[in-house]
């Protein structure tokens, strides 16, 4: 079993920036995928970014030049630096882990509002 504590969501203004956190326990190897999606009300569970254990990442156009996402394999953590947010940003972020060949986990998700 594995578990997922997300903290740093927030409301926040346009243009302003959020830094969402994820650390993972439990059962835990050295080959894993760590990353965030979003659902906004109504819509469905997209990818904003992932990160391997070897550094690659895949995320969402939307996102790219605004979000960084990095990792830290000692603590097994998973950061989102969110700049740039736009309105189209509001929604709740779940923190997703992957063991190879493994399903996927979920965290409890954190609400990101951006809103004037």
């Amino acid at each position: 079993q594995v578990q997922l504590v997300e903290s740093g969501g927030g409301l926040v203004q346009p243009g302003e920036s959020l830094r969402l956190s994820c650390a993972a326990s439990g059962s835990i190897f050295n080959v894993y995928t760590m990353g965030w999606y979003r659902q906004a009300p109504g819509k469905q569970r997209e990818l904003v970014a992932i990160i391997s254990s070897g550094g690659s990442i895949n995320s969402a156009d939307s996102v790219k030049g605004r979000f960084t996402i990095s990792r830290d394999n000692a603590k097994k953590t998973v950061n989102l630096q969110m700049n740039s947010l736009k309105p189209e940003d509001t929604a709740v972020y779940y923190c997703y882990f992957r063991l190879v060949g493994g399903h996927p986990y979920w965290g409890q998700g954190t609400q990101v509002t951006v809103s004037s």
